[in-house]
C-alpha cells in the first residue's frame, strides 16, 4: 500500500504556500490562470502559459521551473488544464486532479500545493471542490508494493498536500478534505484486499481482517464457521467451498450510528477469494487475474470500515460470503444439486457460475433477518456485463426503481460509472431446471440479465432490492486516469455516499 500523504488547508493564497511542485488551473478560453494565487504569481504564470501558447485544454499541463524570485515559493509550477468552464464536472475535477498528482509523483515532488476551487470561479461548489480534490490526490497516487524486495533507487514519493483555501472558511475546507479522506481511504483499503495474492487472501484471512476492522472501530463481527453454515442451511456457499482445503466463512459486520436511525440496510458481497472455475475449469488466461472474485467483499468491508467516522443516519448490516472455488476430488461436479438457505434447490450446470450461489445464500440470510428494509448486492458476477458495458462501468439492476436510482444518484456522487440493465421476467424461462427448482446458468446472450433474475428468486418478496455488478471495473490491466492498473476498489464510494443520503 502507499504510504499516507498528508493534506492539509492553509489560509490565504497559494503564493504563501512552499512545496516542490505548485499546481495552479487555466480554463480553456480564459485569458488568464485561475483560483487564489495572489496577484503578483497569477500574472507571471498566465504570462507563462500564452508564451508557451497553453490553451488550458482538458487534462493538459505545462510545467514551468522557477527562477525563485520573490512570490514563486515552490521550485516549480505546473499549469494544469481544466478544458472549458461550462464543460468541467466534479468527476472530471477529480480526474484531472489525480493525473496532475500522478505526474508531480513521477517528477519526484514529495510536497504539492494546491488552490482550492472557489464557489463561482467554476461550477462547481468549494466544498464539492475539496472532496474530488482529495479523493483525486489520494487514489491517484495509491501504490501496491507490498511484494517488492526493491524500492526504486533514489525515488522519492508525494508526502504531502496543501490546499490554499483562499477566502473560504478554513473550517469548511478542513471538513471537506476530511470526507474525501475517509472515502479514497476506504477505497484504497478494498484496493489492497484486492490486489493481495489469493494465496495470502484466504477465508480465513478476510475473516481476520473483519475481526480487525471490528476492533479499529465500532462495528460489530461475526464470523460464521462452516458447522455453523451448515445448520443455517447454507447449501450454496459450502458448496462452492467444497473442492477447495480453505474452508468458506460467512462475516457479518453491523453498524448502527449515534442516534436513531433511519432505516436499516444490507450491503452484501460476494467473496471468491479464487476462481479456478472449480471442475468447470477456467483457461490459464482466465485465471490469471481470479483473485479479483472477492472484489464485491472487498467493497462491502471497505464500506462498513468508513461508517463509524461519518455516522450516517442508518444501520447497516454488511454480509461477505467468502470462499475459494477449487477443482479437487470433493468439488460439486455439473449436475450435483445444492439447497440454499431458503430452502429452493438450484441445479449445478456450471461450476463456473459459482459467485451466484454464494450470493443466493447471502440474499436468503439478509431477507431473514429483521427490520432489513432494503439490500444492495455487489459481484464480480457476470462477463456478460462487461460485454455489454466495457471494463469502467458496472450494471446496476433491482426489483425497485427507487432504490436503483439512488444508486445510481449516489454513484454519479461518488464519480464511479454505473449504468441500468433491466430485469426482464420472460429470461426467467431460461432458468428452469429439469430436476430443481432453478439452473445457475442460461442461455448465453443477456447472460449479465438472467444472472439478475438467478438472484432474484432468492430475494424476499416485497423487499427492495438492486445488484451491483462489478466485474468490468472492479480490476484493470490498464490505467484509466487517477484509477491505475489492478484493483479499482469499485463500489466503496457509491455505497458510502449511500448510506450519507439517504432519507
Amino acid at each position: 500500500m502507499s504510504a499516507p500523504i498528508r493534506i492539509s488547508a492553509q489560509k490565504g493564497e497559494l503564493a504563501g504556500c512552499e512545496a516542490d511542485v505548485g499546481i495552479v488551473y487555466r480554463f480553456r478560453g480564459d485569458e488568464d490562470v485561475c483560483g487564489p494565487l495572489g496577484a503578483p504569481l497569477a500574472k507571471r504564470l498566465s504570462g507563462v502559459a500564452r508564451a508557451d501558447h497553453f490553451d488550458g485544454d482538458a487534462g493538459r499541463t505545462l510545467l514551468w521551473h522557477a527562477p525563485g524570485r520573490e512570490g514563486e515559493r515552490c521550485g516549480r509550477y505546473l499549469i494544469l488544464g481544466l478544458g472549458p468552464r461550462n464543460e468541467l464536472t466534479l468527476d472530471r475535477y477529480r480526474h484531472y486532479i489525480g493525473e496532475a498528482c500522478i505526474q508531480a509523483d513521477r517528477l519526484g515532488a514529495a510536497s504539492v500545493a494546491i488552490p482550492l476551487l472557489e464557489a463561482g470561479a467554476a461550477p462547481l461548489g468549494s466544498r464539492e471542490a475539496g472532496v474530488a480534490l482529495a479523493e483525486g490526490v489520494l487514489l491517484g497516487t495509491y501504490r501496491f508494493e507490498r511484494y517488492r524486495s526493491q524500492p526504486e533507487a533514489g525515488r522519492r514519493h508525494l508526502r504531502s498536500v496543501t490546499v490554499a483555501a483562499g477566502s473560504v472558511a478554513l473550517r469548511e475546507v478542513e471538513s471537506a478534505i476530511g470526507l474525501g479522506e475517509v472515502c479514497a481511504s476506504a477505497t484504497n483499503f478494498a484496493r489492497d484486499l484486492v490486489n493481495e495474492p489469493a494465496g495470502v487472501m484466504t477465508p480465513e484471512r478476510m475473516a481476520a481482517i473483519a475481526r480487525d476492522v471490528g476492533a479499529e472501530t465500532r462495528i460489530a463481527v461475526r464470523v460464521i464457521e462452516p458447522d455453523e453454515l451448515r445448520s443455517m442451511g447454507m447449501g450454496g456457499i459450502l458448496g462452492v467451498g467444497q473442492g477447495s482445503r480453505n474452508p468458506p466463512r460467512l462475516i457479518q459486520l453491523n453498524y448502527a450510528p449515534d442516534e436513531g436511525a433511519r432505516k436499516k440496510v444490507a450491503f452484501l458481497g460476494k467473496g471468491l477469494t479464487f476462481d479456478s472455475g472449480g471442475l468447470s475449469l477456467k483457461s490459464a488466461e482466465g485465471m490469471e487475474t481470479m483473485k479479483c472474485d472477492m472484489a464485491g467483499s472487498a467493497a462491502v468491508l471497505g464500506a462498513m470500515r468508513a461508517l463509524p467516522e461519518l455516522n450516517p443516519p442508518v444501520e447497516v448490516v454488511g454480509l461477505m460470503g467468502m470462499a475459494e472455488n477449487m477443482p479437487d476430488g470433493g468439488a460439486i461436479r455439473p449436475g450435483d444439486v445444492l439447497k440454499i438457505m431458503n430452502g429452493k434447490t438450484v441445479e449445478v450446470r456450471n461450476t463456473d457460475a459459482e459467485g451466484r450461489l454464494v450470493l443466493a445464500d447471502l440474499l436468503s440470510y439478509a431477507g431473514s433477518m429483521d427490520g432489513v428494509e432494503s439490500m444492495i448486492d455487489l459481484a464480480t458476477l457476470t462477463g456478460a456485463c462487461m460485454v455489454a458495458l466495457g471494463p469502467l462501468a458496472s450494471g446496476v439492476m433491482g426489483n425497485d426503481q427507487v432504490l436503483v436510482d439512488d444508486i445510481l444518484r449516489a454513484a454519479d456522487r461518488a464519480g464511479e460509472k454505473m449504468w441500468p440493465l433491466p430485469l426482464y421476467r420472460e429470461y426467467r424461462e431460461h432458468l428452469k431446471s429439469e430436476i430443481a427448482d432453478v439452473k445457475n446458468t442460461a442461455i448465453r446472450y443477456g447472460g449479465a440479465i438472467t444472472a439478475g433474475l438467478f438472484l432474484q428468486e432468492f430475494v424476499r418478496p416485497g423487499l427492495p432490492w438492486a445488484h451491483i455488478d462489478i466485474a468490468g471495473p472492479s480490476f484493470g490491466d490498464k490505467d484509466y486516469s487517477y484509477i491505475r492498473r489492478g484493483a479499482s476498489g469499485a463500489g466503496v464510494r457509491t455505497l458510502i455516499h449511500y448510506s450519507l443520503n439517504i432519507e
